[in-house]
């Protein structure tokens, strides 16, 4: 069907009730395909749907008279009405006052540096934030990464990572330690189970009253949980035995641990649904309104000076799926598998590639390197690698025998020359290696407990292979962990046909403002269906556009 046989094809309208009288410019109105599907895309102009000789026409100028009884001369009845719809005002406003952002959206982290110092500055350069993944990495690069963003001529919002680290005693406090010392602001704390002392102490380090009185918090957190008793405790006060050992441990004092019970440990918590990387799997429309409910439950419950706030994240990987986000009630949206595959992000070329090739369906749930022996899992991408289907096997093995010794020579001989590449002996020479630096009681533990050295051993792998994804060592491309989401496969589909579908296209910047231009122009095409009006298809697709292209929608 051609435009000019879409023009002729929009719906005779009879029996609709109209909502007020428009008078103004004939010669504004429009039903050809084209103009209205321009007055639909300048999201910053209002648009009135008029009922003229029986058809639909569209305007955005004219005045209004919402007195249905009194038809004012040269009139004609409006049956819809859609207000300008400008990207800065999705979300909750407050979000982007409190973190200087412009715009409600968030890059989230992704470890080993995948969400780089380069995308965050992308994003941040553009009113958005971006979290620089620091999990996974040692402290001297995170280190690296905080002097990196420090020292930019033109300074940007930015955060940084602390991921829950049960199983390596004392990471999370050198991690902290630093984030003090270089006095970073902003943290999302990811993959917790529970509250620990280091993010405690990141919190309320440095808390005080100002001259009117008010409760000042130099350190904000944003929480990524999928859980709501994980939120409960994200949303209330700090324990107070922790704070009792900030205070014994001189980091606060007393008057400050008073101020402390007074806030939430985090201000903004993620909901996080089926997203990349740690997940519960969590159904988005399940999650989210529990988690709301959840913040307004114990906003009225702790009476807190600051508003507690909630956004979104995993499984946004279009228009329509942040524009749901934002139409649930979500502060803000989180965005991570996407722009995994932008250019900017610090993965390698062969990862992006595999990752702009992927579809919803290949994906798969595998061990995470970090709590392996708790059976935590991770979403990563399946197609192109044999990480998923190895790792399990690894954790089979695990579960099944209790020491490397028991391993049968069947199983051991596949290990060595399928998976690791080498003698499970030499592998353990490396990891003894690396804990002999890191933390030498592992090898104390493992010497004891035969048990403990094969999950160290199979956890070498698991450490590994994000790394040689990251640094896309072609020799163990198979063995490539990419933390992925549906998200990923739901992005390439929108994006087939269009100049995305080329991933050396992919900007963070481009990506980003495709999905908050998109969501709001969806939204807008609700509004529309509400008010109970039916477009011609194609005027509900939302399509690609570029960078350009969206500035003079949004501002036209």
């Amino acid at each position: 069907m051609n435009h000019s046989d879409k023009a002729a094809a929009w719906p005779a309208v009879l029996q609709q009730k109209h909502i007020a009288w428009w008078q103004g410019d004939h010669d504004q109105m429009t039903s050809s395909f084209d103009a209205v599907a321009k007055m639909l895309s300048e999201i910053s102009k209002p648009v009135f749907v008029i009922l003229k000789d029986g058809q639909l026409s569209f305007t955005n100028s004219g005045s209004l008279s919402f007195d249905l009884n009194t038809r004012p001369v040269k009139s004609l009845p409006m049956l819809a009405l859609l207000p300008p719809a400008p990207i800065e005002n999705l979300g909750d406003a407050s979000f982007c006052t409190d973190h200087g952002l412009s715009l409600p959206y968030v890059g989230g982290s992704m470890a080993h540096g995948i969400s780089s110092p380069e995308l965050a500055i992308a994003l941040g350069r553009h009113g958005m934030l971006g979290f620089i993944g620091a999990a996974g990495d040692s402290p001297a690069k995170v280190e690296k990464a905080i002097l990196h963003m420090k020292n930019l001529a033109e300074p940007v919002h930015f955060g940084l990572n602390l991921i829950h680290s049960p199983n390596e005693k004392g990471l999370e406090d050198e991690i902290v330690d630093l984030y003090l010392k270089h006095e970073v602001r902003l943290i999302e704390a990811s993959a917790f189970l529970a509250m620990s002392l280091p993010l405690v102490r990141y919190r309320v380090t440095g808390i005080h009253q100002d001259e009117s009185g008010r409760t000042v918090v130099p350190n904000k957190i944003i929480a990524k949980v999928s859980r709501v008793e994980i939120a409960s405790k994200f949303f209330a006060p700090p324990p107070e035995k922790m704070l009792l050992k900030l205070v014994e441990a001189g980091v606060i004092t007393e008057e400050q641990a008073k101020l402390a019970a007074r806030i939430p440990v985090a201000q903004d918590i993620t909901s996080e649904a089926d997203s990349g990387g740690h997940t519960d799997n969590r159904p988005a429309v399940s999650l989210h309104p529990t988690m709301i409910a959840l913040k307004n439950r114990l906003q009225k419950e702790y009476n807190y000076e600051m508003p507690l706030r909630v956004g979104f994240g995993g499984g946004i990987g279009t228009p329509a799926s942040a524009a749901a986000a934002f139409a649930m009630g979500a502060a803000y949206i989180v965005v991570g598998s996407v722009l995994q595959a932008c250019n900017e992000s610090g993965t390698s070329d062969a990862a992006r590639v595999m990752l702009a090739g992927a579809g919803q369906a290949d994906i798969a749930m595998a061990p995470a390197g970090d709590m392996f022996e708790m059976g935590v899992t991770v979403q990563v991408l399946k197609r192109g690698t044999m990480f998923a289907m190895r790792a399990q096997k690894l954790y089979e093995i695990y579960r099944k025998h209790d020491s490397i010794d028991a391993i049968p020579a069947a199983d051991r001989q596949m290990l060595e020359k399928s998976i690791f590449l080498e003698s499970l002996d030499n592998i353990w020479e490396k990891t003894a290696d690396f804990f002999r630096q890191l933390d030498p009681t592992q090898i104390e533990k493992a010497e004891k407990d035969p048990h403990h050295k094969m999950a160290l051993v199979f956890r070498w792998y698991l450490g590994k292979s994000p790394r040689w994804a990251v640094s896309g060592d072609e020799s163990r491309k198979l063995d490539f962990q990419i933390w992925c989401g549906a998200a990923m496969g739901a992005f390439n589909e929108w994006a087939k046909g269009s100049f995305f579908e080329n991933q050396a296209n992919r900007k963070a910047v481009d990506v980003s403002m495709n999905m908050l231009y998109g969501a709001a122009l969806e939204l807008r095409l609700t509004q529309l269906r509400g008010q109970g009006i039916v477009l011609h298809a194609d005027l509900n697709q939302v399509s690609p556009k570029t960078l350009e292209q969206i500035e003079r929608c949004a501002h036209a």
